[in-house]
């Protein structure tokens, strides 16, 4: 670690948050390049990243590097890097909870949207049909007040679904890997374990998922978790796309296993154009974005100052990875 450290990013913060950083680092340097080739040019004399990704070389090219930036949670992708093998000296540190105010607002945007037949209603519009009879009865809503949500991890965003829900007067249970130790949580009105996986589906009516990608959850719902949902229950993914079995998922939301799933992630992405998931009636699907909004930047921001106040000080970094969690 150096007084004066080379900051090197590529991620586009707002101008105002870049002098902040700016003033973070003095008297060191902050070289932000949206150019690829300069990014990874400027590699070799940078102590201190802060990008999305990173070249699978890094640790060879980057000889300076003491300390990773991940701009966002999950960092299952710097896995290929060699960032946090064991023999990595770099400290790679996340963003973990800058996402739960915007990511929980999406999903129930998702589940409000699902209750009240805003697709059906949309696609109405978009056709310049106003219903009316029988199809004008058929678009009536449910209610979330009163129904079941699980929610399958309790970090920070899972945490900040829980207590939207019971905003909304719903039952909220939830299951936590560290569950099997403990009896209750102050947020969900009934903790379930890992191996009662299927329990908690079974009583839901939406199903959130909000795990990090790791060995443990990668295909943690499969054909028979699908199965012991029920019938008119939404699954929400906001995890990674390899969470689920996604053609399983698919047979799920053609044979009416479930109601229907809100997907801001899928196994590959972009998504292929040839997936059925674009064209089924009971799915929202967005592009991975439901933790951009227009705070991210500042949100960002406030961690990475911080943890560059704390790196030039020598105190311990905020949000640092455990490799041998994933997260």
């Amino acid at each position: 670690m150096s007084d004066a450290p080379l900051v090197l990013t590529n991620f586009r913060f707002e101008p105002a948050d870049l002098e902040h950083i700016r003033e973070a680092a003095a008297p060191g340097q902050v070289i932000f390049t949206p150019d690829r080739d300069e990014f990874d040019r400027m590699l070799s004399t940078a102590e201190v990243v802060c990008a999305f990704q990173a070249p699978e070389d890094i640790l060879e090219r980057a000889h300076h590097l003491r300390w990773f930036q991940f701009p966002g949670a999950g960092i299952d992708n710097l896995q290929r890097t060699g960032l946090l093998s064991k023999g990595s000296s770099v400290v790679v540190t996340s963003v973990a909870g800058i996402h739960a105010i915007p990511i929980s607002e999406y999903v129930l945007a998702s589940m409000l949207m699902f209750a009240h037949r805003f697709p059906e209603m949309v696609r109405l519009q978009q056709q310049h049909n106003w219903a009316y009879g029988r199809r004008w009865n058929a678009l009536r809503g449910t209610e979330l007040a009163g129904k079941t949500l699980g929610v399958i991890g309790l970090g920070g965003i899972g945490r900040r679904i829980a207590q939207l829900g019971r905003a909304f007067g719903m039952r909220v249970i939830g299951l936590r890997r560290s569950a099997s130790s403990e009896k209750s949580d102050p947020d969900v009105d009934e903790l379930f374990a890992p191996n009662r996986l299927r329990d908690l589906l079974g009583a839901s009516d939406y199903v959130v998922l909000a795990v990090p990608l790791t060995p443990e959850t990668e295909r943690m719902i499969g054909e028979h978790e699908l199965l012991a949902m029920r019938p008119s229950a939404y699954l929400v993914n906001i995890s990674r796309g390899r969470v689920v079995d996604e053609q399983a998922l698919i047979r799920a939301l053609q044979s009416g296993w479930i109601g229907g799933a809100g997907l801001d992630v899928t196994v590959e992405e972009p998504l292929s154009k040839a997936s059925p998931l674009w064209d089924m009636p009971n799915v929202i699907l967005t592009p991975h974005m439901s933790g951009l909004t227009d705070r991210y930047s500042a949100r960002l921001t406030e961690v990475f100052t911080e943890n560059l106040r704390r790196y030039r000080a020598g105190k311990p970094l905020l949000h640092v990875v455990d490799p041998a969690r994933g997260y």
